[in-house]
């Protein structure tokens, strides 16, 4: 994925620079007391690796974009996250990285467990989780519990014992794989804090997203127990709430976010910044990056609900909706703000909607960029952005037309979070730098001759 790669590059460009501190700083300063004057002129040089570029040199990749842990500190202006030292930066850094692509995984194997219907195949839950059947006797317990479902009364009635350990297995692998993530989160944290890598800043951020992820699991039983009950009537296909689903992965949502943000922070203190020219044409992207990210998340968000309603396998024609572009249901339900999140056909469309305004939206952001002066790696995010928004809504009409398979729908949820991801990532290399460094900056980007 694009964000491996810059996360890689990150990682690979910090180690040769970590490794030539110490030849620099021989027979002067450990890296801790540096001066102001020579902080400023490392962060001129060093910081994320970018030399003087010819005017309208453009860089391909972020492979250069990295930072030194040690070079700033608060009272130049720099608040670091993680104070000691080099190394400590390093593996802190890797490990919320880590931990962002472990619930990214979650959200993947989350969007196969639903496809697959296999979320209501576990009729209980513990938070400590437990054991799976191990005998013939044990499996018979646990198909006798969901014979007692409405899914199975309704859907799957005369299903073999064998065709229902496909899908409790999917469940229990989703649970126990959320679990396994707490272990792996919280061991590291522990360490870390008893090393004191930590500051109190990061400590209290890192402690919310671990609560935040206990709770998960919560919610996450909280959804299951809705469709656990007899729907209203005997028509209606049993399924989670809509509202709950969307709390659950919206919820997700949130946790990786604030990692993966954590680890860019950890990693990039500074944004990429070359001159005041570029730092002022980020300034200018920022204002239009921030609202076409709110519209992003919202489109992300309503694509939960048309997974709750399973509103996917309804109108599997486009760009029109069956015969016609608006369907006339779209306002059936009272009070009417349940049409949004209730209504088949307006969810869908409310989908639609959202999704080709997030493609435009992120189409304009891009060719704002022709008009400003900005660091050519954040011009390269924000192409890369808008082909992954393009590759994204073509994923979401296959997956329309072809009635929802597995593959496609769990490719359209990873694009989803691949998409934020990017918007992520470019939000935060065009926040404003640090004074120590802005102070260090020329008016505009110098020249090689």
């Amino acid at each position: 994925m694009f964000q491996s790669r810059v996360v890689a590059s990150i990682l690979r460009r910090n180690k040769a620079i970590i490794n030539s501190l110490p030849s620099n700083l021989k027979g002067t300063c450990s890296s801790r007391c540096f001066t102001p004057s020579s902080a400023n002129a490392v962060a001129r040089t060093s910081f994320f690796g970018f030399r003087s570029l010819p005017k309208g040199h453009h860089v391909p990749s972020f492979r250069n974009m990295s930072t030194v842990a040690s070079v700033g500190t608060e009272e130049e202006g720099l608040k670091m996250l993680v104070t000691a030292g080099p190394r400590a930066q390093k593996m802190v850094g890797i490990w919320l990285f880590g931990s962002a692509a472990w619930v990214f995984s979650m959200v993947v194997l989350g969007g196969v467990t639903r496809l697959t219907r296999s979320g209501l195949s576990m009729t209980d839950w513990k938070f400590t989780g437990n054991l799976p059947p191990l005998s013939d006797d044990k499996w018979q317990q646990e198909f006798e519990k969901y014979k007692q479902s409405p899914e199975y009364k309704r859907v799957n009635k005369g299903m073999s014992i064998e065709d229902f350990k496909f899908i409790y297995w999917m469940e229990y692998a989703h649970r126990m794989w959320g679990r396994a993530l707490g272990m792996m989160f919280a061991l590291p944290f522990s360490y870390f804090l008893r090393k004191g890598y930590i500051t109190m800043r990061l400590g209290l951020r890192l402690s919310a997203l671990f609560a935040l992820g206990a709770g998960q699991g919560l919610i996450g039983w909280w959804m299951v127990k809705s469709g656990l009950e007899e729907p209203a009537s005997e028509y209606v296909e049993p399924r989670v709430s809509p509202y709950r689903l969307a709390a659950h992965l919206t919820s997700a949502f949130v946790i990786y976010s604030g990692l993966f943000w954590t680890a860019l922070s950890v990693v990039m203190p500074e944004p990429p910044a070359e001159s005041l020219a570029w730092v002022q044409g980020a300034a200018k992207l920022k204002r239009l990056a921030i609202p076409v990210s709110l519209i992003v998340g919202i489109t992300a968000v309503s694509g939960a609900f048309v997974a709750g309603n399973d509103a996917g396998r309804a109108y599997n024609t486009f760009p029109k909706m069956g015969d016609v572009w608006v369907p006339d249901n779209i306002f059936d339900l009272k009070p009417t703000i349940r049409n949004l999140f209730e209504n088949t056909s307006m969810v869908q469309l409310d989908h639609r909607i959202l999704a080709t305004t997030t493609l435009i939206s992120i189409c304009g952001l891009w060719w704002s960029t022709k008009k400003l002066d900005i660091h050519p790696a954040i011009r390269t995010l924000v192409g890369a952005t808008f082909g992954m928004a393009a590759l994204q809504v073509t994923l979401g009409v296959s997956t329309l037309l072809s009635y929802v398979p597995v593959s496609l729908g769990t490719a359209h949820q990873a694009g989803a979070l691949t998409l934020l991801t990017l918007m992520l990532l470019l939000n935060h290399t065009v926040r404003r730098p640090s004074m120590s460094l802005l102070k260090t900056l020329p008016r505009v980007t110098k020249t090689a001759w």
